[in-house]
């Protein structure tokens, strides 16, 4: 068991697939940093201030004004606004990953188109043949 787990894991396909997963981690880090300090200062200048995070609703009949409060009571509570500012985060974050991949697409070169065949094999003795031949050179069928 422990030798199929080694092949495994040394398959080009898992190795490929830790370093993506590594990369990404670091990658997601940094796309975090360039949205929270280079994207949000200038867009909360411009907006105003986009934080929902004190938004709740306490499960409970009592009214607590913070959702501090209410974890000092011990109530469970519905942080809405928590949640709204993940979705905020991550469209941001995501439209910025998709303008960066967008911009490496157009770096890497587009791959030239397969190139139109030359020869074609004979129907009679599979030997490969010019495509405007009309007599195979080998067997000497005649061809349409």
């Amino acid at each position: 068991m422990l030798k199929e787990f080694k092949e495994f894991a040394m398959r080009g396909n898992v190795l490929d697939m830790a370093v993506g997963i590594i990369i990404g981690a670091a990658f997601g880090k940094i796309v975090t940093s360039f949205v929270e300090d280079v994207m949000m200062p200038p867009l909360g200048k411009l907006v105003g201030p986009v934080d929902f995070s004190s938004r709740f609703i306490s499960l409970s009949s009592n009214h607590y004004d913070t959702i501090a409060a209410a974890k000092l009571d011990k109530v469970a509570t519905l942080n809405y606004g928590m949640f709204l500012n993940n979705v905020i985060n991550f469209l941001i974050v995501a439209f910025a990953v998709f303008l960066l991949v967008r911009s490496v697409n157009r770096w890497t070169k587009k791959p030239a188109p397969p190139a139109a065949p030359t020869t074609k094999d004979c129907p009679q003795c599979a030997m490969s043949i010019p495509i405007q031949a009309k007599r195979c050179g080998h067997c000497t069928t005649q061809l349409a």
